[in-house]
């Protein structure tokens, strides 16, 4: 044991009281910013088009602040329940069974939070319980430490559902109407945000000079009428032209400008009515040269009896 070293229960509570000090104070500034996150974020996802991607990185760090601020209330309740514990932990050799997880949970957090009255701590339980309980803490031998501030204090960053999520709340809270241009998938529910490609960020964004970015547009397709089909013509009809009854040119009694209608398309006949339409043709030629005939024989009879009569003069 270090000379001046060496378990002191009054250093040991002392530390603690003010570690539970300095949580309130740290989570009371994370919470304020925290505030301050989600007004940027909602401005973000306001903007025409939304900045999604920078929103969903604000997000993450913003789910980040929020499990600190869970973790830090956890630690919170463990350094005050050391703090009015002080005289078992000093009479005891061992620690206790019911502090087990506690007092590791504690000796595990002081190299990951920025509270520096716990590194205090640490030596203190330390010198009291050996070298071989805080190797046990820091591995977390058995799970002995508290699963929930584990997972609040953890590096791996937060799945994209609990993001999109984030977001959506955040929109509703501030009314700005924002909704995911891309749905997540099941298999990317469990999965961690994917990185940014730089949809949201415009060509040209230092000078102002390039083209913006466009929205995708989906192409519509109109369906096809079928081939025999026949499509109804309605003509557009020009809008009728009313004189100025100002001008010197006018008189009533002219006539109005009768507006040009086109004439409706003529329709290519089907296949099958081709035949009729010859045989219509046909029939139509015969009986017109039939009439033909008999006209010119009736011309011819005219001219004999009118031949007749001159002779007889």
């Amino acid at each position: 044991m270090p000379l001046f070293g060496g378990y002191k229960a009054n250093k040991l509570k002392t530390n603690l009281k003010m570690a539970v000090s300095r949580f309130t104070i740290a989570s009371n500034k994370k919470s304020a910013l925290m505030k301050q996150q989600i007004r940027e974020i909602a401005k973000l996802l306001a903007e025409d088009p939304p900045k999604e991607e920078k929103a969903r990185i604000r997000a993450e760090a913003l789910i980040r602040d929020d499990d600190t601020v869970e973790a830090y209330e956890i630690l919170q309740l463990s350094c005050e329940l050391l703090s009015e514990r002080i005289n078992l932990i000093t009479q005891s050799k061992e620690c206790p069974a019911d502090m087990l997880s506690t007092v590791a949970t504690i000796i595990w957090a002081s190299s990951i939070v920025d509270i520096p009255e716990l590194i205090e701590v640490r030596k203190q339980l330390r010198y009291k319980f050996g070298a071989a309980f805080d190797e046990m803490a820091m591995r977390n031998v058995d799970g002995i430490l508290n699963e929930r501030v584990t997972s609040k204090l953890s590096v791996q960053p937060p799945a994209a559902y609990r993001v999109q999520t984030y977001l959506e709340k955040i929109s509703d809270e501030h009314q700005v109407g924002w909704k995911p241009t891309v749905p997540l998938q099941a298999k990317d529910i469990s999965q961690p945000m994917a990185a940014p490609i730089g949809k949201d960020v415009a060509e040209g964004a230092g000078s102002g000079l390039g083209a913006p970015v466009l929205p995708t547009i989906t192409p519509v397709i109109l369906p096809v009428p079928p081939k025999d089909t026949e499509i109804a013509y309605t003509p557009v009809l020009p809008p009728p032209v009313v004189p100025d009854k100002d001008d010197d040119d006018f008189n009533i009694d002219d006539p109005p400008d009768i507006p040009y209608i086109p004439a409706a398309p003529k329709s290519q006949p089907h296949s099958g009515s081709n035949s009729n339409n010859n045989t219509e043709i046909s029939n139509r030629g015969r009986t017109q040269s039939a009439g033909e005939n008999s006209k010119s024989n009736d011309d011819d009879d005219d001219e004999d009896k009118t031949g007749g009569d001159d002779d007889y003069n």
